[in-house]
């Protein structure tokens, strides 16, 4: 599998693979052939469940 890497910033894309990977124990291949759009909306889903996690932690 080849990635270009030319449309992304080569950090943002490895922040937001481990992000993904970590919370969702997903390979680099699966993350890597995620679509932009699909691997965006994963980001903004996960981080809504921590966000809402975190409220119920600190009793919000």
């Amino acid at each position: 599998m080849t990635v270009d890497l030319g449309r992304y910033d080569a950090e943002e894309l490895w922040r937001e693979v481990t992000y993904l990977a970590y919370h969702l124990h997903w390979g680099l291949d699966q993350l890597l052939d995620l679509e932009h759009g699909d691997r965006i909306r994963l980001l903004e889903e996960v981080g809504a469940l921590n966000e809402r996690f975190w409220q119920g932690v600190a009793g919000d």
